[in-house]
């Protein structure tokens, strides 16, 4: 039986194809509670989360970017009603926060173990809890239940894939897939880069460009050609402890839409158990159709040493791609990120290499990875074990605004009743619709929570709460919720 994990929503914001614009829902409210919500989070950013960059730096979804300039003209976002004028501008948003200042005084442990020790041992969470919850800006612990014991996260791992992957490689680094032309020009190899998110589209473009490739070769022009796919990139295994399965395609480093086969971009899917495969025949397909005739089948060889390249596609930036995986809770683009930071670190690209490159690189962060085990990059494998004061600090350090770069661990965590897989989690009215951020994990009897609030005393605090042994996520989730929610009012 497949195990069970979280669903992403249908409809997270997604970066790479464009905003969702949210509509009237529950009567508007959704409006003002995206006002508030925008607010806090901007309070946070100011808080020192991301102090060190504007407002337009790489911490900022493109999308967002993207958004703002077309509302330009009206000086306001787009609410889903329009005027015969055109979008009519927001109103704006009451204070609902102090604002964030050095001179806040520090929060009071003792009050929020006040406010928490009635929360952590309700029913629904299971046999065990573990909790941490500190200052980002002073990395002080406020509150620890068992902070330093190893716990299975699930999906909550993705904070350090992520964080791992930002800080080896940067937030521009792109993945690249190439094309490479035999020096007698008569194959033509498809080398893979570890790319999930490449699309057909993506294939064509690179088609159209091997074939003026090929059109200007004068001892070849426009073939026939034999086609191979490189797939050396990665090694190892493929397919990850719990496959096959629908939450994750095997890893290789060549596919096309992370293997799915129903055209969806996010949540359990059927996979091929071919990706590479199908991916060099889509791409001879994009061939022919662009005037190149393909020999034979497509096979696997590795592209020679004198191969020159003659077509590339990259993927989106390392930014937006730390996003996507966390807000939609995308496995297949972890795993992916795991096996860029091995291959960064000069490991092999392969789920032990993965792992030695992630827990090297957050030592070298020095951060506290004592009893942590990366088996995977995704959560998916039981074996995996952190701490929830690992958690709070993966968060505390993307948070610091001498490390701009690792802002998209905190731009990508879903937003409480808006996004991702906490879209559906909140109620309309809930205290923490639009102000929690955090990202989520499910595994059967597991169940984790770990992100971002502001308090009402102006500070960003980061928590993590791993619970196992719950009976039904339909029980362990809302006390999850109430645990971060309640730390909105402290």
């Amino acid at each position: 039986m497949a195990e069970q994990v979280e669903e992403p929503s249908v409809r997270p914001s997604d970066p790479w194809r464009g905003p969702k614009f949210l509509t009237a829902k529950h009567n508007g409210s959704h409006t003002w509670q995206v006002i508030a919500g925008s607010a806090t989070l901007g309070l946070a950013v100011a808080a020192g989360a991301v102090l060190a960059a504007g407002p337009w730096d790489n911490g900022q979804r493109k999308a967002e970017r993207a958004l703002a300039a077309a509302a330009d003209r009206t000086g306001g976002a787009h609410h889903g009603r329009t005027t015969p004028e055109g979008p009519r501008p927001a109103p704006s948003a009451p204070a609902v926060l102090p604002a964030l200042t050095a001179g806040k005084a520090a929060q009071d442990p003792a009050g929020l173990r006040a406010v928490l020790t009635p929360l952590v041992d309700a029913p629904g969470l299971g046999k065990k809890l573990a909790a941490s919850v500190v200052d980002t800006a002073t990395g002080e612990q406020l509150y620890g239940r068992g902070a330093t014991t190893p716990m299975t996260p699930a999906s909550t791992i993705k904070i350090a894939t992520t964080t791992a992957a930002l800080s080896v490689l940067g937030p521009d680094h792109r993945i690249a897939t190439t094309a490479a032309l035999s020096p007698d020009s008569r194959t033509l190899t498809l080398v893979g880069g570890g790319d999930p998110t490449l699309a057909k589209a993506d294939l064509r473009a690179m088609a159209d460009e091997a074939a003026d490739a090929l059109r200007e070769d004068g001892e070849n022009p426009a073939g026939p050609v034999r086609l191979t796919y490189d797939v050396s990139r990665y090694t190892g295994p493929e397919l990850h402890p719990i496959s096959p399965n629908e939450n994750i395609a095997p890893v290789t480093a060549l596919m096309i839409d992370e293997g799915r086969l129903d055209g969806s971009d996010r949540g359990p899917a059927d996979r091929t158990d071919d990706p590479a495969g199908d991916t060099a025949r889509a791409f001879a397909e994009a061939l022919e159709k662009a005037g190149v005739q393909v020999a034979g089948a497509p096979r696997e060889a590795r592209a020679a040493d004198e191969a020159r390249t003659v077509a590339t596609h990259r993927s989106a930036p390392l930014s937006a791609l730390a996003e996507r995986t966390l807000t939609n809770s995308d496995n297949d683009l972890a795993e992916a990120l795991a096996r860029q930071t091995a291959i960064a670190k000069g490991e092999k690209a392969s789920f032990a290499g993965a792992r030695r490159a992630v827990t090297n690189e957050l030592k070298k962060l020095q951060l506290p990875v004592g009893g942590a085990h990366f088996a995977d990059g995704s959560g998916l494998d039981r074996k995996d074990r952190v701490t929830p004061a690992l958690l709070t600090a993966l968060l505390a350090r993307a948070a610091d605004p001498d490390r701009p770069g690792l802002r998209p661990v905190l731009t990508g965590l879903p937003i409480a009743g808006f996004s991702g897989t906490l879209d559906g989690r909140y109620e309309r009215d809930a205290a923490g619709t639009g102000l929690v951020r955090a990202k989520t994990g499910t595994l059967r009897g597991v169940n984790s929570l770990a992100g971002t609030v502001v308090d009402r005393q102006g500070r960003l605090l980061a928590f993590a709460f791993l619970a196992s042994g719950s009976t039904s996520a339909a029980g362990a989730e809302p006390a999850l919720d109430a645990l971060a929610t309640a730390l909105t009012g402290v």
